[in-house]
């Protein structure tokens, strides 16, 4: 059974950093893209970032651009989501995906269960 569980949530004012963590059990996924979304209150779920299997390409959403690191661990089948520069704005659920199947952005086969990262001002 796979399961992705994410850790390193949490409460922080404005321009203080969090590290995420999500570590992936069941089966390796050092093959496959993984990434980072977040869900805030009211909203749609959407793309944060995405690292492919080697590392060597990642992908941001232009609103964590230069602010947010991608970065994995195949050894310890882990992705990891550094935040920096956290705004208000940046409050939500944050998930991890495994398995991309399609499009970095949107199509993954696993899901975590979320982690809270709340900003305040």
């Amino acid at each position: 059974q796979v399961q992705l569980v994410e850790s390193g949530g949490g409460s922080v004012q404005t321009g203080g950093s969090l590290r995420l963590s999500c570590a992936a059990s069941g089966r390796s996924f050092s093959t496959k893209t993984m990434g980072w979304f977040r869900q805030a209150p009211g909203k749609e779920r959407e793309f944060v970032a995405a690292i492919t299997w080697g590392g060597w390409n990642t992908y941001y959403a232009d609103s964590v651009k230069g602010r947010f690191i991608i970065s994995r661990d195949n050894a310890k089948n882990t992705v990891y989501l550094q935040m920096n520069s956290l705004k208000p704005e940046d409050t939500a659920v944050y998930y991890c995906a495994a398995d991309s199947t399609g499009k970095y952005y949107s199509d993954y086969n696993y899901w975590g269960q979320g982690t809270q990262v709340t900003v305040s001002s």
